[in-house]
């Protein structure tokens, strides 16, 4: 496939089952298999299987549109902003009207919309789960972008003194209705965002500024949640442990904007078969996905998925215990400001994450790549960058960004392509 083609509008709604499917195995959308607001567990049935290093195309729902909040009928809702029935997934309707896998409760469980999971042939515990991004089709041509009251980086719980805002500075500025224990009455804001063909042919989201103006943005899909099933004591499918918002060990909702097509996504393995599962798909994400959401929308994603065994040099060392990106430009080692957050309480303190994520950079230039560790501290203050992937998820992340070129001549450690 050319860069082309990897990211590309289809020039058709992606309905179930119907056009271009770019992987060996194809998993759509089916509402009977998928989880809405949780992950696989260990002993979850997979719904697929795919052989190490083949590929598997899945078909993603966003969660915007669907949810209770929003009246949890996305033909009306999609409805009121224009888009005509045919351009509404059947497969987001049927999950709004007919999910029943367990009682949904809009202020208790997740949002996302889950697919999976995979099973993976061969892939034991102890091992590495890598995932590429091969493809991602936006299935429909708008996403919506959603500030939900109680979340979101200028959240009413921070208009205290340690919180740094103002009662007047909360968002979004309108009233808070959750007292009334209907989602609908909560007063959040959701801004529906058209996508499509920009200058050069790329692919563009666009916002109105004004009365005339307007803000665009390239669109760059990616799935903000990519997992390994990591829980074994679930007592159920809606168990808290298995709760889809905090990311965790075993990857889950990372919300890491580099990796789009191209890159590769580096997991610990945990339960046989690695079963892997992917949601919250995006069409684009700014650092620290500040108002709750990216610009969410359903996308067909195409990974391969390959099995890397412990000292075979197909995975930096740091995945075997901890998720790990990268991107045909740089590394990426991760932190999280608490991995383990579904079990003993999401950590929220963004210090934590950069410290871990200062730790996995460390550890991966010192044993990948051979670099005295006092040396490698000093090169990560003075070249490499530290960003914020998201300060929303309960538990916050952020990651590093080394980059490969600064190591063209030191003969250092690099995974083989293709």
């Amino acid at each position: 496939m050319t860069a082309t083609t990897r990211t590309r509008l289809p020039g058709e709604v992606l309905q179930p089952g119907a056009g271009p499917v770019d992987g060996d195995v194809y998993l759509p959308a089916d509402p009977d298999q998928l989880l809405w607001g949780y992950l696989p567990g260990t002993g979850e049935r997979p719904v697929a299987t795919v052989r190490s290093g083949g590929t598997i195309t899945i078909d993603t729902l966003s969660h915007e549109g669907v949810l209770e909040d929003q009246g949890r009928d996305p033909v009306a809702w999609f409805g009121a902003r224009g888009v005509p029935r045919d351009q509404v997934l059947d497969d987001a309707v049927a999950l709004a009207r007919g999910y029943s896998r367990h009682v949904r409760d809009f202020d208790a469980d997740g949002p996302h919309v889950v697919t999976g999971p995979v099973h993976v042939e061969g892939a034991r515990p102890g091992d590495v789960l890598k995932v590429e991004t091969l493809s991602a089709l936006p299935r429909v041509p708008y996403g919506v972008v959603s500030n939900r009251h109680g979340k979101g980086a200028l959240a009413a719980g921070f208009a205290t003194p340690a919180g740094g805002i103002t009662a007047a500075e909360v968002m979004p500025a309108t009233p808070d209705g959750r007292a009334t224990g209907d989602p609908t009455r909560y007063g959040n804001v959701s801004v529906f965002t058209p996508i499509g063909a920009g200058p050069g042919g790329g692919l563009v989201a666009t916002l109105p500024v004004g009365r005339h103006g307007s803000a665009s943005w390239p669109v760059a899909p990616f799935a903000g949640l990519m997992a390994v099933a990591t829980v074994g004591d679930a007592a159920r499918l809606d168990d808290p442990l298995l709760h889809s918002v905090p990311p965790t060990l075993g990857g889950g909702n990372i919300d890491v904007r580099h990796l789009v097509v191209g890159s590769a996504f580096y997991l610990p393995v945990v339960a046989p078969g690695a079963l892997f599962s992917v949601g919250d798909p995006h069409f684009s994400m700014g650092h620290g996905e500040v108002a709750l959401t990216a610009l969410e929308g359903s996308l067909r994603l195409t990974f391969r998925l390959t099995v890397c065994r412990p000292g075979s040099g197909d995975a930096p060392s740091v995945a075997f215990r901890y998720p790990f990106g990268e991107t045909p430009e740089a590394w990426l080692p991760i932190g999280l400001a608490d991995p383990d957050g579904p079990r003993n309480g999401q950590g929220g303190d963004l210090g934590v994450a950069v410290r871990r994520a200062v730790v996995n950079a460390l550890d991966f230039l010192e044993t990948d790549l051979g670099m005295d560790r006092a040396t490698a501290y000093a090169y990560l203050s003075a070249a490499a960058d530290f960003e914020i992937s998201q300060v929303v998820d309960r538990t916050v992340g952020a990651h590093g960004l080394i980059p490969k070129s600064h190591f063209l001549t030191a003969g250092g450690w690099s995974p083989p392509t293709g």
